[in-house]
């Protein structure tokens, strides 16, 4: 009797233990082989290093780029940014939450709805006009909507959301 009882309860135990043991190989990123340009923690379900996913450029890149071309406040005349979906990196990082602080080099923050990254096909730009961001121009990273797309991106609300020299994402 107490081997069925066991049996009953350490078979399901076992399972789980496996199911869990999966997962967590399943959430893990490949570490950077270059220096880390964007560190994304909080509530995510995959990493590299601790808590946290780290990226190089080269992973960011291999992400797959999109172009959006639109006119800032920041700029004359429009502009060629190439980068990563945002919501291509949130489903890579299994971001599990509703917000995202976006922190920059200088410690500037400002906080974006998760569903943003969709509805308005927002990009982590690596490059303006075919070259790479320098830090001391906006670079490595910068949040860009794509702004002449959508006349109610063109205020000040989603102008506060476009961080440049992002530095770190806080999924909340």
């Amino acid at each position: 009797m107490l081997a069925r009882v066991g049996r009953r309860f350490l078979g399901p135990l076992f399972a789980v233990l496996g199911l869990m043991a999966g997962a967590a190989e399943a959430a893990s990123l490949a570490p950077p082989a270059d220096k880390p340009i964007l560190t994304i923690s909080g509530k995510i379900g995959a990493a590299n290093k601790d808590d946290t996913a780290q990226f190089d450029r080269p992973m960011l890149e291999a992400l797959g780029m999109e172009t959006v071309e639109t006119t800032t406040p920041w700029h004359s005349g429009v502009v060629k940014f190439e980068g990563v979906p945002i919501d291509k990196l949130m489903k890579e990082v299994e971001a599990q939450g509703q917000r995202v602080s976006v922190v920059a080099l200088n410690d500037y923050a400002s906080e974006i709805p998760i569903e943003d990254f969709t509805k308005y096909k927002v990009i982590l730009a690596l490059k303006r006009n075919g070259e790479y961001m320098p830090v001391r121009d906006k670079g490595p990273l910068f949040i860009i909507y794509p702004y002449d797309q959508n006349p109610e991106l063109k205020n000040q609300t989603y102008y506060t959301r476009s961080v440049w020299q992002v530095a770190r994402f806080i999924v909340k």
